[in-house]
């Protein structure tokens, strides 16, 4: 089965191979004529060999004619795409231009200086490479060079708003702020000893009160005293690293166990008080 399918495939390319024939051109001629229509220049193109440079002068006009066949039958035909290419080979700029062929391969094209076409590259003083491009999908793809051709240098053309920020910038040196200067240690002792201040306030009158908490160790009290120290550790823990996010996150799961053991103190207190225990 293999080996047949590989024989279709070949006789599939032997076709191929045959119907894609080549293409020629016949009787490609040029002409140049002034703003007058005085002709300045006519001639036949060689397929073989460039003729003198062309030159336009900013009113002058180039006309280009010819006819697509094939280069067996000699029938005229239609490519699937025709284009020339306007190259110049010092700056490397290029510009492709279409143009129109008839079913029967009679194409016809026009280069008015005084409205150059928008697919003309930037020009200078060096001439353009013209050539002629023919693409088909029956026939083999095909470049002929016809001429070179000088052209009126074109002008500068104005930069665009947004050119500049295609263009390197330059190199980003950031400034950071000066690191905050720290006040001496002795102000820094006395400001902590006046937030202190009030502790040592309230252990003095504690001592002169006698103030008793008989039952602040008892096993229905001490729970809620230690969940009572956390929430304390954790507003120092958020003075010193946690975020905003975290200390909510972390009261919300310490409120819970919080919430019953404050009840069991609290209900604990009350029969104390009223000398249930």
């Amino acid at each position: 089965m293999v080996p047949r399918i590989a024989l279709h495939f070949t006789w599939l390319l032997l076709a191929v191979c045959v119907h894609a024939g080549s293409l020629s051109l016949q009787n490609p001629r040029f002409t140049i004529t002034s703003s007058t229509a005085a002709q300045l220049r006519a001639d036949t193109l060689s397929l073989t060999e460039k003729p003198e440079p062309l030159k336009l002068e900013p009113s002058d006009t180039l006309k280009l004619t010819f006819q697509i066949t094939e280069k067996s039958e000699g029938k005229g035909v239609q490519p699937h795409q025709t284009f020339l290419r306007f190259y110049d080979s010092v700056s490397g700029e290029e510009g492709i231009q279409p143009v129109r062929v008839t079913p029967g391969g009679k194409a016809k094209f026009e280069l008015n200086m005084a409205r150059p076409p928008a697919s003309l590259p930037p020009t200078t003083d060096h001439p353009l490479e013209v050539s002629l491009i023919l693409g088909s999908f029956v026939h083999e793809p095909t470049t002929f060079d016809l001429f070179d051709l000088y052209v009126p240098s074109s002008y500068t053309p104005a930069p665009h708003p947004d050119e500049a920020k295609f263009h390197e910038l330059p190199l980003i040196h950031h400034t950071f702020r000066p690191e905050q200067k720290l006040p001496p240690k002795f102000v820094s002792a006395v400001f902590a000893a006046l937030v202190l201040s009030p502790w040592l306030v309230l252990l003095g009158l504690w001592s002169k009160i006698g103030v008793r908490v008989p039952h602040l160790f008892s096993p229905r009290i001490i729970p809620f005293t230690v969940l009572l120290g956390a929430f304390e550790a954790l507003l120092c823990w958020y003075w010193v690293d946690l975020k905003l996010g975290q200390v909510l996150l972390y009261g919300g799961i310490l409120a819970v166990p919080t919430i019953f053991a404050g009840k069991t103190a609290l209900a604990a207190t009350g029969e104390w008080r009223t000398g249930q225990n």
